[in-house]
């Protein structure tokens, strides 16, 4: 009986230590009524991610408090509460019943003025972002830093999980060309940091614009262990954006968003799979997924599927193509999974290269999502992927190395 209840504790003890629960960064601030703040005139960037493990927004949460005062909001692309499309510009607004100022950070401005900040102390982020380079998320969080340093103003990150986890890192680092608010940063297109270690590593490896340098403060998770993902952190998630309604979908959007900005392929954006398909009206779907399925992939399995896309370019359309499954998150390489794609479609159908079906602009984007034109040049000549992997993944050792120096969690 000793034996079994000893088994018992120990089974209970590592399924509580599986499923442990993280605390946020605004979890414990507020936990410690918020004294870093105290009697300070506060600027916060954030938006409808937000909130602390209970879904109380941060704004919410600063308003109510006595010992400091909310002066400013300040929101990313998709506005503060999240519905804008990608790409539509956000307009300013004052929230009439609190005197609050709104600021749009996405649209006619990307950084915080100088006015903006003549009556701010200090600034707050608070945004749950995706792992990956091209959510713009990031660029904001780039361009507030540099605000707060031209501006001598201490800035505050309130650190939250990646839900890609902090032990991937895949792709290659943006080069000088390239730069843009779709990747920012030269860091690898999944970068495998929090919020708060990817402030740390801009802050001190100057890599923020002219090499500014602001006074960070970071307001650590507890709980947080590198080998999470979103969902094994107890915590509930909130859609970072329309098309990321799902702790899971940032994977998906790893796999199938650069192919996404040639709008030549459904990737379910406009339909119910956001990026969870390859689809067009010339595929055949049986065909398509044998032959996916055949390349024998770590940790995907690729099914047939036709669907009528609800509103967009392909509107009433009825598209063939297949739905990706990823069975372990773990082993997946996520950026490639575009590419095999396109692998198989040329082979399949030779008259409907992609890059041939793009305009200029879209293979403008591509370019500068990918963070470079060398991938699109290479693959484009075979399609195939080998000729790729390489260039693909020629500086994740030296930016683990790198990054590592930055890590705030085992």
């Amino acid at each position: 009986m000793k034996k079994i209840l000893i088994l018992l504790f120990v089974s209970v003890t590592v399924l509580f230590a599986q499923n442990q629960k993280v605390l946020l960064g605004i979890d414990l601030l507020e936990r410690d009524n918020f004294s870093i703040l105290n009697g300070k005139r506060v600027g916060l960037i954030t938006n409808h991610t937000g909130v602390n493990s209970n879904l109380v927004s941060t704004v919410d949460l600063f308003n109510k408090a006595d010992n400091f005062d909310l002066v400013s909001v300040f929101s990313p692309e998709h506005g503060f509460r999240g519905f804008n499309s990608a790409g539509e510009s956000v307009e300013d607004y004052t929230d009439s019943t609190a005197g609050i100022k709104y600021y749009s950070l996405y649209g006619k401005r990307q950084k915080p003025t100088a006015k903006m900040l003549a009556d701010i102390d200090l600034l707050v982020y608070d945004i749950q972002d995706i792992g990956c380079r091209a959510y713009t998320y990031i660029s904001t969080l780039g361009y507030c830093m540099e605000a707060a340093a031209e501006n001598n103003i201490e800035f505050i990150v309130l650190d939250r999980p990646n839900p890609l986890g902090g032990l991937r890192i895949e792709g290659n680092i943006v080069e000088d060309n390239f730069i843009s608010f779709v990747s920012r940063f030269k860091i690898p297109y999944v970068y495998g940091l929090t919020c708060g270690e990817l402030a740390y590593l801009l802050n001190e490896e100057k890599m923020l614009n002219g090499g500014a340098h602001c006074k960070l403060n970071i307001v650590k998770m507890n709980g947080w262990q590198r080998w999470m993902h979103f969902e094994d952190t107890g915590l509930i998630w909130v859609p970072t954006s329309a098309n990321v309604p799902f702790s899971q979908i940032p994977f998906y959007l790893v796999g199938t968003g650069v192919l996404g900005e040639l709008v030549t392929i459904s990737i379910g954006i406009s339909y119910t799979l956001p990026f969870q398909t390859f689809a067009a009206e010339w595929i055949n779907a049986d065909t398509l997924a044998d032959r996916m399925n055949k390349l024998n992939l770590s940790g995907v399995i690729f099914r047939p599927l036709s669907y009528k896309t609800n509103y967009g370019i392909w509107l009433d359309k009825i598209l063939h193509g297949v739905q990706i499954h990823i069975t372990d998150f773990n082993s997946v390489n996520l950026l490639q999974l575009q590419f095999y794609f396109m692998q198989v479609n040329n082979e399949l159908c030779p008259n409907k290269k992609i890059f041939d079906l793009a305009d200029s602009s879209r293979i403008k984007m591509f370019d500068k999502v990918i963070g470079t034109d060398k991938i699109r040049l290479k693959f484009s000549e075979c399609y195939k992927v080998d000729d790729i992997k390489e260039y693909l993944d020629k500086d994740v050792d030296s930016f683990k190395k790198l990054s590592a120096k930055y890590y705030l969690y085992n």
